[in-house]
């Protein structure tokens, strides 16, 4: 296997600039550049030298020894300092080694995947660690990155593997003046692993939203002060707002931090007929944005009706509650008067929405779910229908088991690694 090196920290100037080096020449090509290479999990500071003993950098310099460490493979890192001529010098010295290329997208954390050191559901989780802004993501994507995941499949699949092999012994002695009935036994084991699969499958929706986040689209006719509520809560000025009617005419998104969870807010063109063809588009787009959308916090007046009804979670406010003497349910974006209370409104509703997350937070793993669902729904149905039927029942489940078992990476993954590890960085 070739060695491959990348820059580790992000591109640009920084204080600190790490690259990393991972392969069978890792130690041969660290200490071709060092002098000398720290032993396993040491580190040490030496000069970086290019092939004519030239000074590079001197850098903080760390070993580790395979399978200990992230790849599995040998690996060395050098702490650089971070100007971007320092950088660029070390890797062009790194090119030059003989079965040394810089790295593809995510090609540590493949290596790691195929040498055992991680399953896929926790490169999943670290692909997660990456991107996470807030704390919910933080959160969740560690569960993933720590291999709770795989944990509890390898829960279900020793319950499963118990099952199957009650129902095989059966099977063989069926012919023998033995009696035994392990249906009872069988179905306990069963119906747990249902459960179990059945809770994470109804999780899944609520782990995707904490991923990918939520959307709250603003709703209301023209000049409600919907631009000027969006501007609040911002805290800055990401919107025109103007007294003229129909001054938003797309869709304007700010993505914040409400309470750990992240929310994109969407302020949305007023709703009303318009002979205005751009205008026109622009309300088109906000009933297909709002309507998607998790959550709508509509600014009108009472009984003013609306091309869009809410939904029984939305939020209806007044607005202008600067202007009122009867400040019930109203709101000001001008002035900030009860732009706090809606964060906290929103807050506790998203928050109820999150309360079920479970373990599995991607369309693959609710794929994957679905299918061991299904098989193992057509296994308890033949295992209840007699003895006759346990051969088909215990076919069922190695059905599950390899449905579970593709949930983390173990068999049928191929279609997705190239997809998944695209949207790493390089030196990751």
């Amino acid at each position: 296997m070739e060695t491959i090196f990348a820059q580790a920290t992000v591109m640009g100037r920084a204080g600190v600039a790490v690259v990393r080096v991972s392969g069978p020449a890792a130690f041969q090509i660290g200490a071709s550049l060092a002098g000398s290479v720290p032993g396993h999990r040491q580190s040490g500071v030496r000069y970086l030298r290019d092939d004519a003993g030239e000074v590079l950098d001197q850098a903080l310099v760390l070993a580790f020894e395979g399978p200990h460490s992230f790849t599995g493979e040998d690996v060395v890192e050098f702490h650089l300092h971070g100007s971007i001529a320092v950088i660029r010098a070390v890797l062009g010295r790194l090119s030059e080694f003989e079965n040394c290329r810089l790295a593809d997208p995510g090609e540590f954390s493949r290596r790691a995947m195929e040498n055992g050191r991680m399953d896929l559901a926790q490169i999943e989780g670290l692909g997660d660690l990456i991107e996470a802004e807030t704390e919910a993501q933080r959160k969740q994507a560690m569960r993933g990155l720590t291999g709770k995941l795989a944990q509890r499949v390898e829960e279900w699949r020793s319950d499963l593997i118990r099952a199957a092999s009650l129902l095989t012994v059966t099977i063989d002695f069926a012919d023998e003046d033995v009696p035994v009935d392990v249906s009872d036994e069988v179905a306990e084991l069963l119906q747990t692993v249902l459960e179990g699969v059945e809770n994470e499958l109804e999780g899944v929706n609520a782990a995707e939203r904490i991923r990918s986040g939520f959307e709250v689209a603003i709703v209301g006719p023209a000049n409600a002060g919907k631009s000027t509520l969006l501007n609040a809560l911002a805290g800055r000025d990401a919107a025109i707002t103007s007294e003229v009617a129909g001054t938003t005419r797309d869709v304007i998104e700010v993505r914040m931090d409400i309470g750990g969870l992240p929310v994109t807010f969407l302020d949305t063109a007023g709703l009303r007929e318009t002979a205005d063809s751009v205008e026109r588009i622009g309300v088109q787009r906000a009933l297909e944005r709002s309507l998607a959308a998790d959550l709508r916090i509509f600014l009108n007046e009472e009984g003013e009706e609306l091309i869009v009804a809410p939904f029984p979670e939305d939020i209806v406010l007044r607005p202008k509650a600067d202007l009122r003497s009867d400040k019930t349910d109203a709101i000001s974006g001008h002035t900030g008067e009860g732009v706090a209370q809606l964060i906290s409104r929103i807050q506790r509703i998203l928050e109820t929405r999150v309360q079920g997350a479970g373990l599995a937070t991607q369309e693959r793993h609710r794929v994957a779910l679905v299918h061991a669902r299904e098989s193992l729904i057509s296994a308890i149905t033949m295992a209840f229908s007699g003895s006759s039927h346990y051969d088909f029942a215990a076919e069922e489940l190695r059905l599950v088991i390899h449905a579970l078992e593709g949930l983390i990476g173990r068999v049928d993954v191929e279609n997705f690694l190239d997809e998944i590890f695209a949207n790493f960085c390089i030196g990751k």
